[in-house]
Parts: structure tokens; C-alpha cells; sequence
């Protein structure tokens, strides 16, 4: 696991070996992993912002949707 991206609201995790993606909203608590063409889906959509605007506000605004979208509440035990 390696963390290619930290926010005040996000990490993102890669798992190089499952070629995969795990995003970690800190904010509200929730996961989503990324695993085969949702994965792929993820790398696309962040290769297609700009460079010069891969700010932390224009990362996270996609990391947010795509947690909208189907991330699970982490459950402390």
C-alpha cells in the first residue's frame, strides 16, 4: 500500500500488486475501493484534470463525488 495523495478530507491509497485504489474520505468517515475497470475509471478521470489545475481544491471535489457515489461508512469497533 502506498499513499499517493493526503488532503485535510482525503488520502488516496494505492495497492500496486491488486492494481487498485482506496479512497479514504476522512471527513464523513467512509471508503471506497477501486478495483479493475472502476480503478482504471478513477486514473482516467484524474489524468484528464488539467495539470495545472490538479490543486488539492480540484482533487478533492472529485474525490467527494466519487465517494457520493458509493462509499461505505467506516465502523469503529
Amino acid at each position: 500500500m502506498n499513499v499517493i495523495y493526503s488532503s485535510d478530507h482525503f488520502w488516496i491509497l494505492a495497492y500496486p500488486a491488486q492494481h487498485s485504489f482506496e479512497l479514504f474520505d476522512k471527513y464523513h468517515l467512509r471508503t471506497l475501493y477501486l478495483q479493475g475497470p472502476s480503478a482504471r475509471h478513477f486514473q482516467n478521470a484524474m489524468e484528464e484534470i488539467p495539470e495545472a489545475e490538479r490543486n488539492e481544491e480540484n482533487v478533492d471535489a472529485l474525490l467527494d463525488s466519487l465517494c457520493d457515489d458509493g462509499a461505505q461508512p467506516i465502523v469503529f469497533h
